[in-house]
């Protein structure tokens, strides 16, 4: 599988471009804040033409450069829908205290792109699919750091999946779920249900922070350990 990415913005988001081994198509994951460059670069470098954005959330530093990139090469926004009105009102997912510091970051409209498609997910068991890009994304509804958190889970190995999870999971730690639209329960069903449920060889690529594992993170993570 190719995979390349990088961290940017004052936010320090990771931002991921998945695809197939053979081929061009590619899609990019969780474009944040001052993205748009480096990732141009790295389609330019790696010989990549971009297919689809998807987002694991809609927090400003995963989405900020999604409308741009997505309208720049002509292709959709994918996006859980209870987060696409962060999309273009940000801080109600946020504080809103926080407004000054967004607007003096972002002085420009936020918006949505040309084209944006809702994950289409099974409500009870919160799983859905979506195959674009040559790969095929198992979905996995996981809120609680925002209503619309989703895992990016691509399982060409299923002993061993990849899943892109934003910032439900990270090495050591968990999604903060004290915004406006935080729920601490919430969280801990995804945990539970989503997180907890995949292979321990599962590679997790967090929207912040280095990489890690599933079977890592129940050994040492507060938040996960002791999770079967």
């Amino acid at each position: 599988m190719y995979l390349s990415g990088g961290t940017a913005g004052i936010w320090q988001a990771n931002w991921y471009l998945v695809g197939p081994d053979h081929g061009r198509e590619c899609v990019i994951i969780d474009p944040g804040q001052d993205s748009a460059r480096a990732i141009r670069q790295a389609l330019a470098d790696d010989r990549r033409e971009p297919v689809a954005v998807l987002a694991t959330h809609g927090h400003i530093d995963h989405i900020a450069d999604a409308a741009g990139l997505a309208d720049e090469y002509g292709i959709p926004l994918h996006i859980h829908s209870l987060d696409r009105p962060f999309l273009t009102n940000p801080i109600a997912a946020l504080f809103p205290a926080m407004g000054l510091l967004l607007a003096q970051a972002f002085p420009q409209p936020f918006r949505e792109p040309a084209d944006v498609r809702e994950y289409q997910m099974e409500e009870e068991s919160g799983r859905g699919a979506v195959g674009i890009g040559g790969l095929d994304f198992q979905l996995r509804h996981a809120p609680g750091h925002t209503p619309g958190s989703t895992l990016l889970v691509v399982a060409e190995d299923p002993a061993a999946p990849v899943v892109f999870s934003g910032d439900v999971v990270f090495a050591g730690s968990i999604g903060r779920t004290d915004f406006a639209v935080g729920d601490p329960a919430a969280m801990s069903r995804s945990l539970r249900d989503q997180v907890l449920t995949l292979p321990g060889q599962a590679l997790l690529l967090p929207g912040h922070g280095p990489a890690s594992d599933v079977s890592r993170e129940r050994r040492s993570n507060p938040f996960l350990r002791g999770g079967t």
